[in-house]
């Protein structure tokens, strides 16, 4: 199972971007678990100045704007 923390406010890109990963999670049989952070405290402490920004394992891979549909398949196989 793979973790993921979308960071953000709660605006409308942070709500697509976490219902984008959980889309392509069940199209590719990926279980998933998603935590919402609006946090400001616990998102500056992820080093991250631009939401949304997407924590896999613990570790920032995405910082700013919705990703695209096919860097969040890259990450569900990785």
């Amino acid at each position: 199972m793979k973790s993921f923390k979308v960071l953000g406010s709660g605006c409308k890109n942070c709500v697509n971007t976490a219902k984008l990963i959980e889309e392509k999670a069940k199209a590719l049989g990926v279980e998933v678990q998603i935590e919402k952070v609006t946090d400001m405290a616990a998102i500056l402490g992820y080093g991250v100045m631009s939401t949304p920004g997407v924590v896999m394992d613990g570790k920032v891979i995405h910082a700013g704007g919705v990703p695209t549909p096919d860097k969040v398949a890259g990450w569900l196989r990785d």
